[in-house]
């Protein structure tokens, strides 16, 4: 088994103990992404639709990191603290994914750290 860290300037630094990505031999393990801008570690806007579209990009600059993309993503986790805003989830997430889509589950949670209104994580197998 190897363990590798991965890291980028282009997706929010860690804000506790943890990594941005793990990868396992094959397998990347994105740790949960709130939608921050990197350059300010702020929230970027109180919309929705703008946080969704700014936690996909910090999972796709992770994801280029470490050398693929988020077309090799197997699973996806959505943490939403208002699940009327699903439907908008499977709206922008045909812009960033092409069938066949990844495995999915969205969660309902009370609250997100800095008060965020969505959180995911991901993982990814490289292609053998």
């Amino acid at each position: 088994m190897t363990r590798e860290i991965i890291t980028t300037k282009n997706a929010p630094a860690a804000i506790g103990t943890y990594s941005q990505a793990v990868r396992i031999d094959g397998i990347i393990y994105i740790s949960g992404q709130i939608p921050l801008d990197p350059n300010t570690m702020d929230i970027v806007s109180t919309e929705i639709r703008e946080q969704i579209i700014r936690v996909f990009d910090n999972l796709s600059a992770i994801a280029k990191a470490a050398g693929t993309t988020l077309d090799n993503v197997a699973k996806l986790n959505v943490y939403l603290t208002n699940l009327d805003h699903f439907p908008l989830i499977n709206e922008v997430m045909a812009e960033y994914f092409q069938q066949p889509y990844p495995a999915r589950a969205a969660i309902g949670v009370s609250q997100l750290p800095k008060n965020a209104l969505i959180e995911m994580d991901a993982i990814i197998h490289l292609k053998d």
